[in-house]
């Protein structure tokens, strides 16, 4: 048995907001991070200018380049400290643009927040729905040339979203991923396992809209926050206060009816001279989740709601799948995590099916009756990183799949928790 095999897998899952990662068997990542780099220009810049100089100062200024970095939470607050630090994302609505940064971010989550050798572990990777197959390559050329990994498996996130059900509902690998990230939003139907990549949709509206969509109704309502805090403002007033409504001609009346018991009241300091602000939020905690159900509210470009993207997805499936699809709609990501997000998506998309069955019975004059369609949408408490979660035991899950009469206790001690040296009291 080679070292690799008796340590624990690497599962990184990379987004274009945030970066999840930690090591197989354990309940949840170790850390999520903004997927974020800071390089330092100024090394750069002096490269160039002394590209007529000697050669020894233009490689140590190449080399200071190379090591001179940071990723997350540290990259955001060298940018804001330091002139000297530009901020690079290298995912853009859930693809890779730029991959020397990209190897840069998993050179420092490897080495830095990990701290594990990667030639001794095992590694999962994630990847989106709508990938190209040359990407995949320069994953996998980056991984084994770079970091020189003894293995690597290159997963779709949806149907790991969809394994993540295993520990929460029975084993079940049809369904439909409604994956609703930072940067992208995919509509993927799994049948057995396998992507319907045929039948995959996404939609232009994602958790980064619904920021600047709160940023815009703040600005547009005057209140008072600095410019250049305005977007995290945004950002943290969705994570804490936002929720989906039932009806928002009612929710504007309770808000005018009571506003005490609605609006909120915000606090914060300005960056650069330090004295305190604050501003109300009423209206943006259900409009900024509105966008999703009616779009046209914030951009005219795109105006089709997210109940009606997934009905055309599981549509334009086969036939025989329909059913079991409609049955376990599952949420993925974390700006799906609004309160009663899923009960609004599952009462829209139910209003879809059953006036469909209705014409189609009415079309046929009312003699035979449509057997009804079962709308279900599943909502859990671990589908803020369910990707990663699902990446957990993915060498077992074969076996698990197998006998899935065993009860989910023995399974987990058997498959991931016994290989790793704990054991059930």
């Amino acid at each position: 048995m080679d070292s690799a095999s008796s340590r624990p897998a690497v599962v990184i899952d990379n987004g274009t907001g945030y970066t999840k990662m930690g090591f197989a068997g354990n309940v949840e990542p170790c850390f999520i991070t903004p997927t974020v780099v800071a390089v330092n220009e100024s090394f750069l810049n002096q490269s160039r200018g002394s590209a007529k100089g000697n050669w020894l100062a233009q490689h140590s200024a190449g080399v200071m380049a190379d090591l001179d970095f940071f990723i997350g939470e540290e990259a955001i607050s060298r940018s804001r400290s330091s002139t000297t630090y530009n901020l690079s994302y290298p995912i853009l609505n859930g693809q890779v643009e730029n991959w020397d940064t990209m190897e840069r971010f998993w050179q420092q989550c490897i080495f830095n927040y990990l701290r594990c050798d990667p030639e001794d572990h095992y590694f999962l990777l994630t990847e989106s729905p709508l990938t190209a197959p040359e990407n995949r390559e320069y994953t996998g050329e980056i991984m084994f040339e770079t970091f020189n990994v003894p293995g690597l498996y290159i997963a779709v996130q949806p149907v790991l979203a969809l394994a993540a059900g295993y520990t929460t509902s029975k084993c079940e690998m049809t369904g439909v991923v409604v994956d609703v990230g930072d940067g992208a939003t995919h509509v993927v139907p799994v049948a057995d396992g396998y992507v319907i990549g045929s039948s995959i949709k996404s939609i232009p509206i994602s958790g980064k809209d619904v920021t600047l969509f709160i940023q815009q109704l703040l600005r547009e309502r005057g209140e008072h926050i600095p410019p250049e805090d305005s977007f995290e403002v945004a950002r943290k007033v969705k994570e804490m206060y936002c929720y989906t409504c039932s009806d928002i001609v009612k929710e504007y009346n309770k808000h005018d009816r009571e506003p005490s018991k609605y609006i909120k009241q915000w606090s914060g300091v300005k960056p650069k001279t330090g004295a305190p602000y604050s501003c109300d939020i009423g209206y943006e905690r259900f409009l900024g989740p509105e966008v999703f159900f009616h779009p046209e509210i914030y951009s005219s470009d795109f105006s089709t709601p997210l109940p009606a993207v997934i009905d055309k997805c599981i549509q334009s499936s086969p036939i025989d799948t329909r059913r079991a699809l409609y049955k376990n709609i599952v949420l993925s990501g974390g700006s799906t995590m609004f309160k009663d997000f899923h009960r609004r998506l599952q009462r829209d998309l139910k209003k879809i099916v059953d006036a469909r069955l209705d014409a189609a019975d009415a079309a046929r004059g009312g003699d035979v009756k449509s057997h009804p369609v079962e709308v279900n949408v599943i909502s859990h408490p671990i589908q803020r990183f369910a990707v990663w979660f699902g990446g957990l035991p993915y060498k077992s899950r074969i076996r698990r799949i197998r006998s899935k009469h065993m009860p989910y206790k023995s399974r987990l001690q058997r498959d991931v928790l016994k290989p790793l040296g704990v054991h059930f009291p």
